[in-house]
C-alpha cells in the first residue's frame, strides 16, 4: 500500500483574525467589540473593515490599510493616534494642549521631551497659536522622516534657537546625512578586533617556539666570485 502524498501548502496565508464591519464616527473613531480606536480624520463617516486579532487590529478602507493599533485589554477604552488628528489640529490649534491623543503620545514615547522643550520655546517666542501650529508642522515631518532623526533635528534647532518647522526639517536632514559617516568612525580607545578569531594550528606552534639567536645569513663569501674574470684570448681567436 502506497503512503499518501501530502498536498502543497496554499500560497495565501490562513487568516486567523475576525472581520468586523463598522463606520467611522464623527470623532474619527471605530468601535471594535467594546473599545474604540482612531483612524485618520479624512475617513469620518466612511464604512470600514476591521481585522481583529488577539493582540492587535488593523482597519481597512476597502483593501487599503489605514490604521493599526495594539488591541486594548478591557472595556470601554479608547486608543488614539496623534497623527490621525493633525489636519484638524492645524485648523484648531487651541485643542492641542488638552487632547487625549497628545497625552497618549507622551505615554508611548512618540511625543518626547525634545518635542515639549521645542514647543515651549516656540510658544514663548511666537505666541500660543503660532507656536502650536509650528509643533504640528514638526509632527507632520514624522510621516516622511524617521522618528529619531526628527528628534535629533528638534534638539539641534533648540540649541541654535531656530524656532521654525523648516529649521527642524533642515537639522533632521543634516542628522540623517551625518549618520553614515559616524558609523565608520573607529573608537581608538577600544581594542581592535581580532582579525582571525580562530588561528591555525601552525600559527599557534610558531608563536611558542624559542627565540632564534643564530646570526642572519650572509652572501659576502660569494662576492669573491665577482672578482674572477675570464682570461682574454688572442685577437681574432674565439
Amino acid at each position: 500500500m502506497e503512503a499518501p502524498t501530502l498536498k502543497r501548502l496554499p500560497a495565501e496565508e490562513f487568516e486567523t483574525g475576525s472581520w468586523l464591519a463598522n463606520r467611522v464616527d464623527r470623532y474619527s473613531m471605530v468601535a471594535a467589540r467594546t473599545n474604540k480606536y482612531s483612524v485618520p480624520i479624512r475617513f469620518v463617516g466612511r464604512p470600514v473593515w476591521i481585522l481583529l486579532h488577539a493582540s492587535w487590529l488593523v482597519v481597512y478602507d476597502g483593501r487599503t490599510e489605514i490604521a493599526r493599533h495594539e488591541r486594548l485589554i478591557g472595556k470601554a477604552l479608547t486608543r488614539v493616534e496623534l497623527d490621525h488628528y493633525l489636519e484638524a489640529l492645524i485648523r484648531k490649534p487651541g485643542a492641542m494642549a488638552g487632547a487625549t491623543a497628545l497625552e497618549q503620545a507622551r505615554q508611548s514615547g512618540k511625543f518626547t521631551k525634545s518635542h515639549d522643550a521645542w514647543w515651549a520655546a516656540v510658544r514663548k517666542g511666537h505666541g500660543e497659536r503660532d507656536g502650536t501650529c509650528a509643533i504640528i508642522e514638526v509632527l507632520l515631518l514624522h510621516r516622511s522622516m524617521p522618528h529619531d532623526q526628527v528628534v535629533a533635528g528638534l534638539d539641534a534647532a533648540l540649541r541654535a534657537g531656530a524656532l521654525t518647522a523648516d529649521a527642524v526639517a533642515l537639522e533632521a536632514r543634516k542628522a540623517a546625512e551625518a549618520a553614515p559617516r559616524l558609523a565608520h568612525v573607529v573608537d581608538l580607545d577600544e581594542p581592535a578586533p581580532d582579525p582571525d578569531p580562530v588561528p591555525s594550528l601552525t600559527a599557534r606552534r610558531l608563536a611558542h617556539l624559542p627565540p632564534d639567536t643564530r646570526p642572519l645569513p650572509s652572501v659576502a663569501i660569494y662576492d669573491q666570485l665577482l672578482r674572477i674574470t675570464k682570461p682574454r684570448t688572442a685577437e681574432g681567436n674565439p
